[in-house]
């Protein structure tokens, strides 16, 4: 996805450590009409599949599975990252953050993810793939069907392609794959 590739070029910061901030359009000040040029590709990639809900992890997944279920007309899940009070029947897995290097818990109400549901599963970044992991954990024992998987970034260096792709009948798909991160350089895969 070209629009994508050079707007990480012309406003990511990229930093040794394989680090890459997109908070200027991505996940802390978004631009809408790039993320409706992401849903829409979403779309185009996912056009295969059928799913009825789509399903994302809080907070920075939810402006793209927000676009692409108003585009879609379906549903929006978002896995929560801390287990809150008013949640008492829910399913809940822990998940390793690379960007914050702690464990923690993710949860979904049982309310919002069953049998009768096939879903989608939208992401700002795949690096090492645990949240990845951790979603594919809640659907699975919600007894739903995890039909795919979609990232704006991935950061192919990392681990988390190559652990998802063990995940039997579950499309993943990429806009932007990065090789390569260095201070104030970004190298994207062919």
């Amino acid at each position: 996805m070209q629009l994508l590739k050079d707007r990480i070029l012309r406003d990511g910061k990229s930093f040794n450590g394989g680090i890459l901030k997109v908070d200027s359009f991505i996940n802390h000040q978004m631009d809408p009409l790039l993320m409706k040029s992401i849903a829409v590709e979403f779309m185009r990639r996912f056009s295969g599949q059928s799913f009825n809900k789509i399903i994302t992890i809080e907070a920075s997944g939810i402006a793209p599975a927000i676009m692409l279920g108003y585009l879609l007309e379906l549903p929006v899940v978002f896995v929560k990252k801390a287990v809150p009070k008013t949640m008492d029947d829910m399913i809940s897995a822990q998940v390793y953050s690379f960007t914050k290097d702690r464990t923690y818990d993710i949860c979904v109400s049982k309310e919002f993810l069953g049998r009768d549901d096939r879903v989608l599963f939208i992401d700002d970044f795949l690096a090492n793939g645990n949240a990845a992991l951790g979603v594919h954990d809640l659907v699975t024992r919600a007894g739903a069907v995890l039909i795919g998987m979609g990232f704006i970034i991935e950061k192919s260096f990392q681990q988390g392609a190559e652990r998802l792709a063990g995940l039997e009948s579950v499309q993943v798909e990429s806009l932007a794959r990065i090789k390569e991160l260095k201070e104030g350089e970004v190298v994207f895969e062919d």
